[in-house]
């Protein structure tokens, strides 16, 4: 049960950090999120990369599968860990911004992803399934080829969280950025309403983007070795 601890805490952190600094982070902006959850990717990666390998996300886990890096089995706890540290996470920032008088779910949100009228830069669902797929597709791409045996030495961490970090500064004003399917159900169901509605689209769309790179992968189209 280490390995499936590890992807709790990991996504805990992720969350907390991401979804925390969203909800509770009032004056950091769009900048300071997309550093928030990309600096909570490097913390974990340092932390339990060496005992779970740090995914953190459904998609991630999908898409070494597609890879051929991880057995289906072993995905399934690695998925059923995240979602559970996802709303771990959620739930501590919730109850954090619940101590605001002035706060309320339905009128603050909690750092749900969505798309459409009233949210963010209001793009299409199109909009937001491109973006998602694309997004995840580059973000798993890099995890693949920062993480395989070739790649440099101790530098994956900062590559990958850097990457998390750049795709939200793109994407913030599309869907708020999910790339991640644990991370949106986690606020999710606290919110309830629109956001649960729209959660189909922050599961499939990045699961797609996932396997892609992961299918690729394994064709050896991002490899380097022979």
């Amino acid at each position: 049960m280490k390995k499936e601890i590890a992807e709790i805490f990991g996504t805990f952190v992720l969350v907390f950090f991401g979804v925390g600094a969203a909800v509770l982070g009032i004056e950091i902006g769009h900048f300071g999120i997309s550093m928030a959850f990309g600096v909570s990717i490097v913390a974990a990666a340092y932390g339990i990369g060496a005992i779970s390998g740090a995914h953190l996300n459904p998609a991630v886990s999908l898409g070494m599968v597609a890879a051929g890096r991880m057995a289906g089995g072993e995905c399934i706890r690695y998925i059923v860990a995240q979602i559970i540290g996802a709303i771990l996470g959620a739930l501590a920032v919730y109850l954090i911004a619940t101590g605001k008088a002035d706060y309320s779910v339905a009128a603050n949100g909690l750092g749900e992803n969505g798309y459409g009228a009233g949210y963010n830069g209001e793009y299409s669902l199109v909009a937001a399934l491109i973006f998602e797929i694309v997004a995840t597709f580059v973000f798993v791409t890099v995890i693949l080829g920062s993480t395989e045996n070739s790649a440099p030495v101790g530098f994956a961490g900062l590559a990958i969280g850097l990457t998390l970090a750049g795709i939200h500064l793109v994407g913030i004003n599309v869907t708020g950025v999910s790339v991640n399917p644990a991370r949106s159900i986690g606020p999710a169901l606290f919110v309830g309403g629109g956001a649960l509605a729209q959660l189909w689209v922050f599961i499939v769309a990045p699961i797609i983007g996932g396997v892609i790179a992961g299918a690729l992968y394994a064709a050896g189209i991002n490899r380097s070795d022979p």
